[in-house]
């Protein structure tokens, strides 16, 4: 006797010893095993195991399963039964197992209730389930067809709307994404080279950027006006005519400086830091907006500000206009002492908004300091008061240091040419330049003033410290070991830093003798600075990214074939000109700043990698 039984699929065998509750078989490879009774389904004599299992997957290849379905009724049954009704009374067992086949075969059609006992599905779960399998036959067939158009070099048109999505943040359960990565592991390549390949990323400084908004700015680059906020301030005027100083490109003009003579022969100086906080309420949308975006970023060529373009020309110290403002007046003895400082919120009349291109030429550091030398230029006795009074701070700070090795920044300007395309410049600027210097020592000599203010008033803020080379923020005044100052509190760009415009709400109620929106352990408190760190990092990571790749893009634009660079320690060098720090395969071991000759072999604009190697030394 022969069995056809269920275990782990459909198995036929040859029936060798009948033990109570279990069998003996063998199989048509001569294998024994031990089966339990109750897992046979059929038992036969003819044809041979091997014989059945052939003649009836035949069989049920020719069943109808529509009408196999139909004939079954609405009641549990067993395939034997439906067996007899589909071929008539006495079925085979050829039949049988054919009718057994094709049941188990289609699930769409059939539920499994049981060892050999099925129901028919609902007509409704029938439908569903027919029109699934059609729809995934089509998505197969697209899918193909696509990827035939990728392995072809052609980007499929339905994928054109998609292109950022698939790049940045793909849908891997999607018959796009599907197609894409099968093109790209049939060409043994991965899908951001394929894309590349098939002309999807035409720019791919396009490309950094969206990344960057699809991760930093999913609801959009652009900052939106909603809610309301205030754009007339009943505020005194200021008696001064301030002055800022900026780069050209710079639309969110936070802090501008007033010099005014004394009647005691002293000299009353100005730091005066546009003031949103008047007119944005703490709550408000537009307050919500700052605490979710918390700071402007910066990239070559462009920037995402943190507030909405129309609120930014609201509080800008625009020349022209007088802007409000918190203002720090610092009396200041001919030797520049501070003999005295207060605050005041009120309006401040910006008469100029000087630029670095159209000062610096005149105000560097050959010239700074000449106050009754050389030709005249607008704010020369200014800039150079302003100019001796931060070499004092920096003096007492104990920073001044002359022989201090010159350092490097540089700003990057992207051009738009008539063909589309775009072309860099990137400008050094010595550290440390006359109007740097004048700017960064104010805007120490405020935020640290204004830190200190607030922790004698005891009134929460958010501090920005330094120990042991590490910088962090903290709601606890402490010293900046580098900056040389006791306390330091961002506080003088509220337009651009959230912290800035958090302790500037902070200020705001110092000055009123209101209760402040913060306490020292506030929990939305911690939250801002939390947020605040890592946005300020995913920003500071993608600026770096952008200066790397426009680096790259400069040295290809330029044709520079044999570059100078700089050791910095080890493989590690600076390219001349350039912020592209790179690492130098092969380099030996040589001193720091050594000046080394090196060839370019390769860029890669996707990964942000430079191949070189060293030409001489």
């Amino acid at each position: 006797m022969h069995v056809l039984y269920e275990d782990d699929g459909f198995k036929v065998a040859t029936v060798k010893e009948s033990q109570t509750g279990s069998l003996q078989v063998e199989d048509v490879r001569g294998k024994r095993s031990k089966i339990k009774a109750a897992n046979v389904l059929l038992k036969f004599e003819r044809p041979d195991p091997a014989s059945l299992m052939s003649e009836a997957e035949a069989l049920a290849a020719e069943i109808d399963i529509d009408f196999l379905w139909e004939v079954c009724g609405a009641d549990e049954f067993g395939f034997e039964d439906i067996a007899a009704e589909y071929y008539g009374a006495g079925p085979s067992a050829q039949q049988q197992a054919a009718v057994l086949l094709r049941i188990a075969q289609s699930p769409m059609y059939f539920y499994k209730k049981g060892r050999g006992r099925y129901k028919a599905a609902p007509e409704e779960n029938v439908k569903a389930a027919l029109a699934g399998m059609a729809r995934k036959q089509r998505e197969a067939e697209q899918m193909a067809a696509w990827q035939a158009e990728l392995t072809a070099g052609t980007l499929p048109e339905a994928f054109v709307p998609l292109t950022k999505k698939l790049l940045h943040r793909p849908d891997k359960n999607g018959i796009e994404y599907k197609a894409l990565l099968a093109a790209a592991e049939a060409a043994q390549s991965t899908p951001l080279r394929l894309m590349a390949r098939v002309g999807a990323l035409p720019d791919v400084a396009d490309y950094f950027l969206d990344g960057f908004l699809f991760e930093s700015f999913p609801h959009g680059r652009e900052a939106r006006v909603e809610g309301e906020f205030a754009c007339e301030f009943d505020l005194p005027t200021a008696e001064v005519a301030a002055f800022s100083i900026d780069d050209a490109t710079t639309t969110e003009i936070d802090d501008a400086f007033s010099i005014k003579p004394l009647p005691n022969g002293n000299t009353q100086v100005g730091i005066h830091i546009a003031a949103p906080t008047l007119g944005i309420a703490a709550g408000s949308p537009l307050d919500k907006q700052i605490l979710e975006r918390l700071s402007t970023v910066y990239f070559p060529g462009d920037k995402i500000t943190m507030l909405p373009d129309e609120v930014v020309r609201v509080y800008t110290l625009e020349e022209g206009a007088a802007r409000p403002a918190m203002s720090l007046y610092l009396e200041l003895s001919p030797g520049f002492d501070i003999v005295s400082h207060h605050s005041r919120i009120e309006l401040v009349p910006i008469a100029a908004n000087l630029r670095h291109d159209q000062i610096e030429p005149w105000f560097n550091e050959e010239t700074a300091g000449q106050e009754h030398q050389g030709p005249d230029y607008p704010y020369k006795a200014e800039l150079n008061y302003l100019w001796r009074f931060a070499g004092e701070l920096e003096g007492r700070r104990g920073k001044a240091d002359p022989n201090a090795p010159v350092r490097l920044d540089y700003s990057f300007y992207i051009d738009r040419l008539d063909d589309g395309g775009k072309r860099v410049r990137i400008v050094p600027r010595k550290r440390g330049a006359p109007m740097d210097k004048l700017v960064s020592e104010l805007a120490i000599l405020v935020n640290s003033t204004w830190g200190k203010d607030l922790a004698n008033a005891e009134i929460a803020a958010v501090y920005r410290s330094q120990g042991a080379g590490r910088v962090r923020l903290t709601t606890q005044p402490g010293p900046h070991l580098s900056l040389g100052v006791d306390c330091y509190a961002w506080s003088s760009s509220p337009l651009r830093r959230g912290i800035d415009f958090i302790n500037q709400q902070q200020l705001l109620a110092m000055l009123r003798g209101e209760k402040p929106r913060f306490n020292r352990n506030d929990a939305e408190l911690f939250a801002a600075i939390s947020g605040f760190d890592t946005a300020y990092a995913a920003y500071n990571d993608f600026q770096d990214k952008m200066e790397r790749y426009w680096c790259l893009r400069y040295l290809e634009q330029e044709n520079v074939k044999e570059m100078r660079a700089q050791v910095i320690k080890e493989n590690l060098v600076r390219i001349d000109g350039t912020p592209l720090v790179q690492r130098v395969p092969g380099l030996p071991e040589l001193p720091p700043g050594t000046t080394v000759q090196l060839q370019r072999l390769a860029i890669d604009y996707l990964e942000l990698t430079l191949e070189c190697r060293m030409a001489t030394i």
